[in-house]
């Protein structure tokens, strides 16, 4: 075990109340370089079905994995309308669970003025291109500050898309929107895209007729959520969301509960931010929690469910974009049940994970490289 393994071991916390403690096993991993040369790769994905994997670049490019080669045209090429640089630029895409049949696929990008933007494209003639001027406005939403801006787009289990919105950036929530439910910023969204124009509001979302609240909104009380990521086997719900000054925290639930609050600005992980004490009534805690002594800033991963590696199926994987380690833990019967710390060689700052239609795991790297995961 090296030193940070250690350390860590005991910094980590977990289980409902963060109270367990699990000894943290190390062990060896493969990870495979699968493409080079990728301008800041920050997620991957693909349809149901296809063999080709879809690489975001945060410029504003989506690039494409076929038959071992990167393609040099890109699939979309939105660079005139994004806005790239810290947080911003284009932040992910997501397949319409239908896409063989409509073309559908969604984008979330930070626009030239900072502000956010879901689009809906559609694939050209040619499979490996869409048609660039096929977007059709699904969300805008202003953006106060040029950090937070969350930016994932995924569809559930359930066919709804789901978004990952930032409290609106700067620091400590200024404006308090973790827990204001009259915005949109800070929350976790579930929107119906194949009712509405340009969406409708499921009926069972927990917000829907009050007065207060905005009726797309799924969950409440998040920071800057990156990533969250649905479990294929358990239908459970995890969400990396990234810390202020102190602690970075992962929360998992089952993914049909809506109007969870998870606690930001009031709470920091599983502690108060900004007072020696709260009202933690109705807030959920982290399943779990690690200080900044051994990291600055989560990056949520997926559950493996992948056939290639059926020795770490049920591990979710995430790391920390400053320490870049790779770690994973098992969550059973409502608690973490085990920790695993991966030897691997250095792979850079991790920006980002991805999974395939089979649901291999993938890292993506500052350095432009991105590696599949798998079994020893």
């Amino acid at each position: 075990m090296t030193r940070v393994a250690v350390a860590l071991a005991v910094a980590l916390r977990s289980g409902p109340a963060l109270a367990q403690e699990l000894p943290e096993r190390t062990a060896d991993l493969r990870v495979e370089v699968v493409a080079r040369g990728l301008d800041d790769p920050l997620y991957l994905t693909a349809p149901p079905g296809d063999a080709r994997r879809f690489v975001v670049e945060q410029a504003g490019r989506i690039r494409i994995i076929k038959d071992g080669q990167l393609l040099a045209t890109p699939f979309l090429d939105l660079r005139d309308s994004v806005g790239a640089g810290g947080e911003r630029g284009l932040l992910s895409m997501a397949f319409h669970p239908q896409f063989a049949r409509n073309g559908w696929l969604y984008v979330n990008y930070t626009d030239k003025h900072g502000d956010t933007r879901v689009k809906r494209f559609t694939v050209s003639a040619a499979p490996d291109r869409a048609d660039p001027a096929s977007g059709k406005q699904i969300l805008f939403i202003a953006q106060p500050y040029a950090n937070h801006n969350g930016g994932l787009v995924m569809f559930g289990p359930d066919g709804m898309l789901y978004v990952g919105m930032g409290d609106g950036g700067s620091g400590g929530d200024p404006h308090g929107n973790g827990q204001n439910r009259r915005t949109l910023l800070g929350k976790l969204l579930r929107i119906d895209v194949d009712r509405g124009d340009p969406y409708a509001i499921p009926p069972d979302n927990p917000f829907v007729g009050a007065a207060d609240a905005r009726p797309e909104i799924w969950a409440t009380g998040l920071r800057n959520p990156w990533r969250f990521a649905f479990d294929r086997a358990t239908g459970l719900l995890f969400i990396a969301d990234v810390g202020q000054n102190l602690w970075e925290e992962l929360d998992i639930g089952p993914a049909s509960r809506g109007g969870v609050n998870y606690g930001w600005n009031v709470m920091e992980g599983a502690h108060c931010y900004g007072a020696g004490s709260c009202d933690t009534t109705g807030l959920v805690p982290p399943a779990l929690e690690y200080d900044h002594s051994y990291g600055c800033s989560i990056i949520g991963g997926f559950v493996s469910r992948g056939r290639a590696s059926p020795s770490l199926d049920g591990q979710y994987f995430f790391s920390d974009y400053c320490q870049g380690w790779l770690r994973s833990i098992t969550y059973q019967n409502g608690r973490i049940t085990s920790r695993t710390v991966w030897n691997v060689p250095r792979l850079g700052q991790v920006l980002s994970f991805g999974e395939d239609a089979a649901g291999e795991i993938y890292v993506l790297s500052d350095n432009g490289n991105v590696y599949r995961i798998s079994e020893q």
